[in-house]
């Protein structure tokens, strides 16, 4: 007979295995957990309106039950995963939906909006100045309105303007300029509120959910004209510490080092005021796939979190009294924790640097308590608890990137090397330690460039997805870069705290980093854009590069080449021949209209200018058109004015073969960036079945007026059974002269009306409209803009024709095609969330 061991070590391995088999429930069921909490958060999140609150109480209180029910029956035989992932799920929608209607409880009263309240509050953060002016957040404290106290919401974004501002027709100076404001201070002073109100445009960046994620329900500028009171400073308090702190450390970069342009690179390194950056700059970041190193992202928290282990592991182990009371291993970890959350919290807090801190407190949780998952079970809990912490993370571009980029690092065996360091690792050193320098060296530096080179392809589609355009040179670009960042500027910015003689050498490291990335950046093909897949194509996309970097064998991987072409060969659907289409960007007050044929596409207006650092092309247009991968034949710019040609020099700058059609003078600045032709009456082309004529100005008008609004390009596009009309800011004058003329009477009868100057008193005469008859008139205005347009006279002018009439702070971007039986579409109508501004 053969033996089968004692009793004693069958009961050892029947426990074992009893044992791992509990484990693995409790991993799968925290994995089903996970997947269950980021989905239904995903789900809420896709709410247009929110319910009532006691809705979401009550569904609370069910899901709680279901999960109780799910978990004993897990306990008792081990399955039932999906009823837990389902019960998550359900608690994580209502959850967020409870946390939002909580929220959304302390929204400014609209009552409010465009009153001048006496508000007292203290400065929250960095103050940010610019050309503009000044801005900052501040806490309310106190707010009255005629005497009377009110409510307000807890933060209000201030601006503090510089120059003058229009009232009552007139320019009025201010009574002061922008004032030093630092953090913690105590203010009082009359601001004219509104709530927040950003714009909506296709794949553009949602300025409404930044506030809401930021905690903040209003915005505001100082009220400091001849009649307002004066500003006050009241105290300087010590309710934000580190936000001074932050401030006088960037005032003292600011003086030690003379160049802006590097002074600003290292402010963002060191106490994470990414706003210092220049905008050029920026440009050369994205363009070489390097911006995620420059400013306080998840990667300099884990390299920060990596390095102070080592150095507390290093230093807890000279004593053995604190190794007796705390093992070395387990104070490195929670040191690098801790220290990491500290410089998180130095460097400003911002969303990415919570993730990242809550993602290693995770890890670091987990493993402390000997739990021992496998990766995807990791992987999935520290992505629920930052979705818990921050449920709006979910819908940002930076979230998907850096949890997709370690998931992929784990599926291809590399996520090791992100961990913090344990005990693990001494062993490890032990090992390395008696292999050469050489060995050693080549080893790292595969590591890093095979590491690199799995992040970059498997991240492709995910890429293009979210921005639109990968950097061809990002490999090479990161590869110099990212050593150089962390290993020199990095290290020398942060000592320069202490001796700030080493800010002027990490300046000089930044200038030679600057040369070689503008010189990657000017290669020709350095950055290749395409229109953005829809979902379903980057979710193929980015499962293809996944199989093609997995350790998996060649045929599988193969797999991955059809799924990547899924996302390259997408093409956005263009106009039918004969046909065309409006797209109306929401650019606030000015115009910008985007308009496609078959094969061919125009702008007409470039938007306006925000500031000398910010105008519509660069924040709305150039964005829109890489995001629809557009390439533009002509730019129509119908006159001078700076809402109308503000973005030109951005948009021209990208698009290279782009003419120029315009009313502007041949000494305009803009004619040294690209030559300019003139429009004139009677010029047409034809594209693809349309056709376009110019219909004002006449060549004489040139010479009798100086005016710019007289002079507005007004363009006619017709495919012979539907015609725009897009006019500019022409007044009466010229339109008088439109409706008088036998020539250009018959072809103002238009479908659609870009409504003349913005809806102002000066334009749309009864007799203009009653030649054009619109069925739709569209207003490009900014909210609650200064000038009042459009004016309420001139709506009642359209009403009593019975014209539709859509503006841009109702709609959003505006898209309108010929031929379609669902006539426009309203971007702010089709992309509404909940925390979206309602228009009165």
């Amino acid at each position: 007979m053969h033996s089968h061991g004692n009793p004693k070590q069958r009961n050892r391995r029947h426990e074992t295995w009893r044992l791992a088999l509990a484990w693995g429930n409790v991993a799968r069921s925290g994995l089903a957990a996970s997947v269950g909490w980021v989905a239904g958060t995903a789900i809420q999140l896709q709410q247009s309106e929110l319910w009532q609150g006691w809705v979401y109480a009550c569904i609370v209180v069910l899901a709680l039950a279901i999960c109780a029910q799910a978990a004993i029956n897990l306990v008792a035989n081990g399955r039932r995963f999906a009823v837990l992932l389902v019960a998550f799920a359900v608690l994580a929608f209502a959850i967020t939906g409870l946390r939002s209607v909580v929220f959304k409880a302390q929204a400014l009263d609209p009552a409010l909006e465009g009153r001048d309240v006496w508000v007292t509050g203290v400065v929250t953060d960095l103050p940010q100045r610019n050309d503009a002016g000044l801005r900052f957040r501040l806490g309310v404290e106190s707010a009255l309105l005629d005497g009377q106290s009110i409510g307000l919401p807890p933060r209000i974004d201030v601006g503090w303007y510089a120059g003058v501002y229009p009232t009552g027709g007139e320019l009025v100076g201010l009574q002061r300029q922008p004032v030093a404001v630092r953090a913690g201070e105590r203010w009082a002073m009359t601001l004219r509120v509104k709530a927040p109100h950003g714009s909506i445009n296709p794949h553009g960046f949602d300025y409404e959910l930044f506030l809401w994620e930021q905690g903040v329900q209003a915005t505001g500028y100082v009220r400091a004209g001849t009649k307002d009171p004066v500003p006050q400073r009241l105290a300087q308090t010590w309710q934000h510490p580190v936000a001074l702190a932050r401030q006088t450390l960037r005032e003292r970069i600011f003086t030690q080092v003379e160049q802006r342009q590097f002074a600003g690179l290292i402010a963002a390194l060191v106490v994470g005021d990414q706003n210092a950056i220049d905008r050029v700059d920026w440009d050369v970041f994205r363009a070489t796939g390097i911006a995620h190193l420059v400013s306080i992202s998840g990667l300099h928290i884990t390299m920060f979190a990596w390095g102070a282990a080592l150095l507390v592991r290093r230093l807890w182990r000279c004593s053995r009294r604190l190794c007796n009371l705390l093992p070395a291993p387990t104070a490195a970890l929670w040191g690098g924790v801790v220290l990491a959350s500290a410089y998180a919290l130095f460097s400003g807090w911002g969303v990415p640097s919570q993730r990242t801190c809550l993602m290693l407190a995770t890890v670091a949780a987990l493993r402390l308590s000997g739990v021992r998952w496998p990766w995807p079970c990791v992987w999935a809990l520290a992505c629920a608890v930052v979705v818990a912490a921050s449920p709006w993370a979910l819908l940002q571009a930076g979230f998907w990137l850096s949890f997709v980029a370690v998931g992929v690092l784990f599926a291809t065996d590399l996520g090791a090397r992100y961990s913090i360091s344990t005990g693990a690792e001494d062993q490890k050193y032990d090992i390395n330690r008696q292999k050469t320098l050489g060995v050693r060296a080549w080893a790292s530096v595969s590591a890093l460039l095979r590491e690199q080179w799995v992040v970059t392809v498997a991240l492709a589609p995910l890429t293009l997805l979210l921005f639109g355009q990968v950097s061809l040179v990002g490999l090479v670009a990161n590869a110099l870069a990212i050593p150089w960042v962390t290993l020199v500027i990095t290290p020398l910015a942060m000592l320069g705290v202490l001796v700030p003689a080493l800010w002027d050498v990490a300046a000089q490291a930044v200038a030679w980093m600057l040369l070689v990335l503008q010189w990657l950046a000017a290669w020709p093909g350095a950055t290749w854009a395409m229109a953005r897949p829809p979902l379903w194509a980057a979710a193929a996309g980015l499962l293809g590069g996944v199989l093609l970097v997995a350790p998996l064998p060649r045929s599988l991987r193969a797999l991955g080449v059809p799924l990547l072409l899924t996302v390259l060969l997408w093409r956005l659907p263009a106009p039918a021949p004969g046909e065309f289409s409006l797209l109306a960007a929401d650019v606030g007050q000015g115009n910008a209209v985007l308009v496609r044929t078959a094969h061919h596409a125009l702008l007409y207006d470039a938007g306006p200018r925000y500031s000398l650092e910010s105008d519509a092309g660069h924040r709305v247009l150039v964005p829109l058109l890489q995001a629809l991968d557009i390439h533009l034949d002509r730019l129509v710019l119908s006159h001078r004015d700076t809402d109308h040609v503000g973005g030109a020099v951005a948009v021209l700058t990208m698009q290279k073969k782009a003419d120029v059609l315009s009313s502007i003078s041949f000494d305009h600045p803009l004619q040294a960036v690209r030559p300019t032709q003139r429009c004139e009456a009677g010029q047409q082309w034809d594209w693809d079945g349309v056709r376009f004529t110019v219909l004002h100005p006449r060549a004489q008008d040139y010479e009798s007026t100086t005016m710019p609004n007289a002079l507005s390009c007004v363009l006619r596009i017709d495919n012979g059974h539907e015609v725009a009309l897009l006019v500019g800011d022409i007044e009466r004058a010229q339109e008088a002269r439109l409706v008088s003329d036998p020539a250009s009477v018959q072809l103002l009868r238009a479908q659609l009306l870009l409504v003349p100057h913005h809806g102002s008193k000066t334009s749309s005469s009864a007799e203009f409209l009653d030649a054009v008859r619109p069925e739709v008139a569209l207003v490009q205005s900014g909210y609650r803009n200064r000038f009042g347009h459009p004016a309420p006279p001139v709506m009642q002018r359209y009403a009593d024709r019975s014209i539709l009439v859509r503006d841009s702070p109702h709609c959003g971007a505006f898209l309108w095609g010929s031929g379609s039986d669902n006539g426009f579409e309203c971007a702010r109508t089709k992309q509404m969330r909940y925390w979206h501004h309602l228009v009165p």
